[in-house]
């Protein structure tokens, strides 16, 4: 099935030629035919996994950007480029297939769809549609050898610092790995209250939001880096504010539906701490642009 799709994408991308409509169709078909199962099992993650549901989000989002900004005027077909990266996608797509590897195989997926826009349209237009493809990309979930690698680390630092803001508060604490141990009580800090997820989501967000409010390439970098204290340091606080709750009020405020509004209502949080920051960085630049049109006329005076 596999030789007969490749064959078949290369007697497509042959008769592209004479075939207005044809192709298209049969590329569409194609793609189904080798990318519904990967399509159907990532909705599913996106809708079951918390750590991969912003994808319900980026996708659709993703799409629209892409309709809206439209082809540019002058977005020239790229057959050998595009023909190349086909080739290389569709290569990894078999080679992650025989080795059961479901994270490549779903980026093999987003790699097909660069290439048929490099095809049809050129690489220009890739870059055109880099938010886009940017944010298709980031709609895929991590393998789970990754996410167990990065929520360790992260599990460690929000227990440290939820149990120094408990000292700070007066409160006896002892911590032992990811577990805080309180009088009468223990808090386990969980790969769920690692702050992985609300990471993920927040680069993400941190991503369209850097491109619809900012310019420059150096603060939209700057966002980008700025989202990971954000997220580390709201997990932390969260550590803190569920064994102050605990401790003080009542043990049932530490799981169930509370524990989960209290994971929501910081999330926001951190959000409004991004966009303050997206804020700062976009009066930076109107700083600088105003600073380079004063000293442009000034330039040309002295040249003058």
């Amino acid at each position: 099935m596999r030789h007969l799709f490749l064959m078949l994408v290369l007697v497509n991308l042959g008769f592209a030629a004479w075939s207005a409509w044809i192709a298209p169709v049969l590329t569409a078909v194609l793609f189904a035919v080798l990318y519904t199962q990967t399509v159907l099992d990532l909705a599913i993650d996106w809708w079951t996994l918390p750590e991969a549901g912003h994808g319900l989000l980026l996708v659709p989002v993703a799409i629209w950007l892409a309709w809206r900004s439209g082809i540019r005027k002058d977005a020239q077909p790229n057959f050998r480029l595009g023909l190349a990266f086909l080739l290389f996608a569709i290569f990894v797509r078999c080679a992650a297939g025989l080795a059961a590897d479901v994270f490549t195989t779903r980026a093999s997926m987003v790699m097909v769809l660069v290439a048929l826009t490099t095809y049809h349209y050129g690489f220009r237009q890739v870059l055109h549609w880099w938010l886009p493809f940017t944010l298709a990309a980031l709609s895929v979930p991590l393998p789970e050898l990754i996410t167990q690698a990065i929520a360790l680390p992260l599990q460690f630092r929000a227990s440290r610092m939820g149990a120094a803001l408990l000292e700070m508060r007066g409160v006896p604490v002892r911590l032992s790995g990811n577990i805080i141990r309180l009088p009468g009580h223990e808090l386990f800090v969980t790969e769920a209250c690692s702050g992985l997820r609300s990471l993920t989501a927040l680069i993400s967000v941190g991503v369209l939001m850097s491109a619809v409010v900012l310019d420059r390439m150096a603060t939209r970098a700057f966002l980008l880096l700025v989202a990971i204290p954000i997220a580390v340091v709201v997990n932390g606080i969260r550590v803190f504010l569920t064994g102050f709750l605990v401790f003080f009020v009542s043990p049932s405020l530490g799981q169930g539906f509370m524990h989960i509004t209290e994971g929501w209502l910081l999330f926001l949080v951190s959000l409004g701490a991004l966009a303050v920051c997206a804020v700062i960085g976009h009066w930076v630049e109107k700083r600088l642009s105003r600073r380079s049109t004063k000293s442009a006329p000034t330039e040309a005076y002295a040249n003058a």
